[in-house]
């Protein structure tokens, strides 16, 4: 696929908040192997490929990163704040999911590391990640 556009276009992304239903409840997270943001956590996510579903680059880059793959995610918001990235203007499609407890994982790919939180105890997290928890607790009754 070729285009031209006279006027730039945004980059699309995909996260993935991964919770467990479990008390305390935890959230998966990344540590970023690259800049922007290198060695802060962030959701799993990354761009979408121009011949790729957002479902399918939320749970592709999930996989890629954390090692973990066959959960069930549906399209929680949209964020797209003009200075999110500092890279350029970068629209991201959240999904969330729910798994009974904590899924082996490992950081892969572009990710250092890949570890639960508790939500109540969060690191310091890349990117507008911590104003996606903020209103994913306070929207899906976490």
């Amino acid at each position: 696929m070729s285009f031209t556009y006279e006027y730039p276009r945004p980059a699309v992304t995909t996260d993935v908040l991964l919770v467990t239903r479990n008390n305390p409840q935890k959230i998966l997270l990344i540590e970023r192997g690259n800049n922007p943001f290198k060695g802060k956590w962030a959701l799993p996510g990354g761009f979408v490929d121009m011949d790729e579903d957002l479902k399918d680059a939320a749970l592709r880059e999930l996989e890629e990163e954390t090692g973990i793959s066959g959960v069930k995610v549906k399209q929680f918001r949209t964020y797209g704040g003009v200075n999110r990235d500092p890279r350029h203007r970068t629209i991201s499609v959240v999904y969330n999911g729910f798994v009974s407890g904590e899924l082996e994982c490992a950081g892969q790919d572009d990710a250092a590391d890949a570890r639960w939180f508790d939500l109540n105890d969060l690191p310091d997290l890349a990117f507008d990640h911590s104003l996606i928890i903020k209103e994913a607790i306070e929207n899906l009754n976490l």
